[in-house]
């Protein structure tokens, strides 16, 4: 079980979450878009939030400001967090167009805000579980979409639902959070999704 559990931190790192939606949303959505560009997108999507991230973290550890890739200290935090908004605005200003593909570029809105949100928030010395806030958001948006498009996602949704228990469990368990820096960061998460939603569902 002990296994099992710190597996969920892994499979389900906030990093991997923007292009899980994104792939998703091509997969997901009746909407003509040709296979090229969703190639392309997905690409681009994958370099912004992935790889740039994961190497600014080997800058940061080299540099020793630092030490897990879980970024557990608060302090460590608020520079990978701020370098994340900065790729956030970047990829939605130049990579995804708002009139082409308005669900995934609210999608990055809602991730956007919840990045901003917890870098206040670690400003303030307060935790939060950025792993809630990463599998709650795409439970959301993968919801908005089945309402959106009218599909049958329910073992999606339900897959969702239970990886969101599987993730709380294993943070809980590693006593990485507390259980209000989980819930924190599932309303932090779910929230910007469902506020956005006025604005293309």
């Amino acid at each position: 079980m002990k296994w099992f559990l710190k597996l969920g931190s892994y499979l389900f790192h906030p990093l991997w979450m923007p292009f899980i939606g994104s792939f998703f949303y091509f997969y997901i959505t009746p909407r003509y878009i040709d296979i090229y560009v969703i190639k392309a997108q997905l690409l681009a999507i994958g370099i912004v939030t992935m790889l740039i991230p994961i190497i600014y973290f080997f800058m940061l550890k080299n540099m020793g400001l630092a030490q897990s890739i879980f970024l557990k200290n608060i302090k460590e935090r608020r520079l990978p967090l701020l370098f994340f908004v900065i790729l956030l605005l970047l990829l939605m200003n130049v990579i995804i167009n708002r009139i082409d593909v308005p669900e995934l570029y609210y999608f990055f809105g809602g991730i956007l805000i919840a990045s901003f949100t917890n870098f206040l928030l670690a400003l303030l010395k307060i935790k939060v579980s950025l792993h809630m806030v990463g599998v709650s958001g795409l439970a959301m948006f993968i919801i908005a979409l089945s309402i959106h498009y009218n599909i049958n996602l329910l073992a999606i949704i339900s897959a969702l639902v239970i990886i969101n228990g599987w993730v709380a469990s294993s943070r809980l368990y590693a006593k990485a959070h507390t259980v209000v820096e989980v819930i924190l960061g599932i309303a932090i998460g779910f929230l910007p999704q469902l506020f956005l939603l006025k604005f293309w569902l």
